[in-house]
């Protein structure tokens, strides 16, 4: 248990000695319609299209395959600061993805903000 406490205690330290802030956002989901269907084709095109908002890093959509919950599926993508997340939250294409394809596809989900520990 030392050991690890230690790597992870360096890691915080060059995080910190390297002033590296990232933003993690993960959103985990079930859709209402089947995989493959017209309607989970168009919720997945309009997703892919998040990736070029303005501030977007490493985004993925993604099947979500643990049998320990009922989610299908995860979008997860990176932020080089809170200010660029909050950007990408306001953003009008953020926006109508969310009035026009999340409210009315998404049944259930769980947000996640992560920031690394310090």
């Amino acid at each position: 248990m030392t050991a690890f406490f230690t790597f992870n205690n360096s890691i915080a330290q060059t995080l910190k000695q390297n002033s590296i802030f990232m933003v993690r956002h993960s959103v985990i989901f079930k859709l209402k319609h089947i995989k493959e269907s017209p309607e989970w084709q168009a919720f997945f095109i309009a997703a892919n299209k998040l990736a070029g908002i303005p501030g977007v890093q490493k985004f993925e959509c993604l099947r979500q395959t643990s049998k320990k919950n009922n989610f299908e599926y995860g979008i997860s993508m990176e932020f080089a600061s809170n200010e660029l997340y909050e950007q990408y939250t306001n953003h009008p294409e953020h926006v109508k993805f969310v009035k026009e394809y999340w409210l009315k596809e998404v049944v259930d989900f769980l947000e996640i903000d992560y920031e690394p520990v310090k």
